[in-house]
């Protein structure tokens, strides 16, 4: 058995991957990496083969069923989920290793923090900072750190295209969630061509509509229109 499984979620993300496949360099004895990618049409894979991540590839475009199907081909006893746009600290082996020193049963998320310099940003990261510690609701791109046997214990990601990571986080004890003092920078690609405040608001009515019952396909195509 590994120590940990990170396990990466892909599509078409050669130009982020690259970034974050070296920051987690790390041991060959310590852990591994899985990317799971459903169809890039870029370099994904292959330059996910030149680090060399053990790569699976599914068949449908659904981050639920890519972030299960990975923990299910991991050997690790803690299972470490990232978004392939993310970036960590040059000592994160280091503090995740004491972190998981301590009680197997917590769970683990990182400080969210967005990677661009304008002030707006940091604003943002307040709000999320604060949803996140205070109302124990941290969101994919703050990461997510569990052992294994939690996270089958829990029933791991639902296979669905949208929401796989408010559905798990309601499944876990709020008591057991705990925010590390450890960064995970996050791309603003995904704010740039709006307004953050808007797109907030999107979010929330997205998450608002799951919770009362909609179709998370449904959502999925709202949330993916051009």
């Amino acid at each position: 058995m590994y120590k940990i499984s990170i396990i990466i979620p892909t599509m078409n993300e050669a130009n982020n991957l690259p970034l974050l496949l070296s920051d987690l360099s790390i041991p060959e004895k310590e852990g591994e990496i899985i990317i799971v990618d459903c169809g890039s049409a870029d370099k994904t894979i292959d330059l996910a083969n030149i680090y060399g991540a053990k790569v699976l590839k599914s068949k449908e475009k659904n981050r639920g069923l890519q972030l299960d199907m990975g923990a299910n081909n991991s050997s690790g006893d803690w299972l470490i989920f990232l978004h392939a746009d993310s970036r960590l600290t040059h000592n994160w082996f280091r503090e995740i290793n004491s972190v998981l020193k301590r009680n197997k049963n917590y769970i683990y998320y990182f400080k969210f923090k967005i990677n661009h310099k304008k002030i707006i940003y940091r604003v943002l990261e307040i709000l999320v900072n604060f949803r996140s510690q205070y109302s124990k609701q941290p969101y994919g791109d703050q990461g997510l750190i569990i052992h294994r046997t939690t996270y089958f214990k829990k029933n791991g990601y639902r296979k669905i295209p949208l929401m796989e990571d408010v559905d798990f986080v309601r499944r876990l004890s709020k008591k057991d969630l705990k925010q590390l003092n450890l960064p995970i920078f996050t791309s603003s690609r995904k704010w740039e061509k709006t307004n953050i405040f808007l797109q907030a608001l999107k979010n929330w009515n997205y998450r608002r509509r799951w919770l009362k019952g909609e179709s998370p396909k449904s959502i999925y195509s709202d949330y993916y229109k051009k």
